[in-house]
């Protein structure tokens, strides 16, 4: 048989889930509804999917989404919900981004067989994999632009997310750099507005982080939305590129996968994927896509960090989702390839979050992101930081974090004015 790629999904339907399986796999390979005229067995021997497994999980009364097709041919309950795993033939896409997505996430959300359907998992054989692109840094090179060879990198999130000018933004990167960041990234929703154009906001920035490297050493990498149409994104990496600077960020589900593969191709800096927008196709237990082959996509598009949430933060993920997210983005896409991404775990983080993050992970190649945990300790910025570094100290060497704020002053006020140790 051919090389094949491999998806699998939940699905809930009132009919037999082995011919909903077989429905999806014509509906997106060779076939569709019938039989057709040309669809002979050779094509389809070649390149039809196939259906390699299928675990039947149970049964619900109620459907978990309307179905208009299902009520016109007066199906009800009970539906029954599977899990189903296809495989694709990889001719059948090629090193296209685009259509692999399309096949695997796209018409079958709107089949009319089915009152559930979940894209759960993605996998590639290496050789398919290595058709599509890679990060540029990933974890390895991330270090060495920010100059942090081990633990944890530390950054923030540069608040008010809009409003702010080009020289205040830049007064403001300033002050985070001598807090000792190692990272800082714009909000999603400030890209290229009117006050602050990145035209105006990169120069002013960059000599700000500039001077910050020439006093002290310390490079300082910032993550500048460049979220737009694709030919501004090019021109905006080149900004970057010119000013110094070493990661541009991009709201992936606007933006597009062509969109990233084509700054992927056109520039060698970071690119900081900020997956806003994931909600909505995640938070429905039957609806959308998990996180892994989420992060499987746009792995393939060559991103560098991706975001993952955090630990008991401000957002609705459950703990185990983040950390599982977490795991997603170092495991390999395929055997014997090193492209692991650099997650960044964000949303309420701040220094009493960090044990967990520590117990949960096990390893320091993240960015730990927290915005109001340093911009708003009690000390300023700098004590934010700080008391970061302090948490993350204590968890590694498994002390806690009310025995090391003892000896760790800003610890101690993070953990009064934060609330819990």
């Amino acid at each position: 048989m051919s090389e094949r790629y491999r998806a699998t999904y939940l699905i809930e339907t009132p009919l037999d889930p082995a011919k909903v399986a077989e429905v999806m796999a014509g509906e997106q390979s060779c076939g569709t509804f019938t039989r057709v005229e040309g669809e002979t067995d050779a094509l389809r021997e070649r390149a039809r999917a196939t259906v390699v497994r299928i675990d039947e999980l149970g049964s619900v009364d109620a459907p978990s989404l309307p179905n208009a097709w299902l009520t016109r041919q007066r199906r009800g309950g009970p539906y029954r919900r599977a899990r189903v795993q296809l495989a694709f033939p990889s001719a059948n896409v090629g090193a296209n981004l685009a259509t692999l997505a399309a096949t695997v996430a796209g018409n079958l959300y709107d089949l009319g067989e089915v009152t559930g359907l979940r894209l759960e998992r993605l996998a590639l054989p290496a050789a398919h994999r290595r058709r599509f692109e890679r990060p540029r840094q990933g974890i390895v090179g991330t270090r060495a632009a920010t100059g942090v060879a081990e633990g944890a990198l530390v950054g923030t999130i540069l608040k008010p997310n809009v409003g702010l000018s080009a020289a205040d933004t830049a007064a403001l990167v300033a002050r985070l750099c001598a807090a000792g960041v190692d990272f800082i990234k714009d909000d999603e929703v400030c890209a290229d507005p009117a006050h602050a154009p990145l035209a105006e906001r990169v120069p002013a920035v960059m000599a700000v982080v500039r001077a910050h490297r020439e006093r002290t050493g310390k490079p300082v990498m910032v993550a500048f939305n460049v979220s737009d149409e694709t030919d501004a994104m090019r021109r905006h990496a080149d900004l970057i590129e010119r000013e110094g600077g070493s990661c541009a960020m991009v709201s992936l589900n606007w933006c597009g996968l062509s969109a990233v593969q084509t700054l992927r191709r056109h520039t060698p800096l970071a690119l900081h994927g900020h997956r806003n927008g994931f909600g909505a196709l995640a938070r429905h237990p039957l609806l959308g896509m998990g996180f892994q082959a989420y992060q499987t996509l746009w792995r393939l598009s060559g991103v560098d960090h991706l975001h993952v949430h955090g630990l008991q933060g401000k957002f609705s993920q459950a703990d185990d989702e983040v950390v599982e997210s977490a795991r997603d983005c170092y495991t390999p896409l395929a055997e014997g390839i090193d492209d692991a991404v650099m997650p960044a775990f964000s949303s309420g983080q701040w220094a009493g979050t960090v044990p967990i993050t520590w117990q949960a992970v096990g390893r320091d190649d993240l960015l730990f992101m927290a915005g109001g945990g340093i911009l708003a300790h009690p000390g300023g910025p700098a004590a934010g930081v700080t008391s970061i570094r302090q948490a993350w100290a204590a968890a590694r060497a498994g002390h806690r974090l009310d025995d090391a704020a003892r000896d760790a002053p800003e610890l101690a006020a993070a953990l009064r004015f934060f609330g819990k140790a």
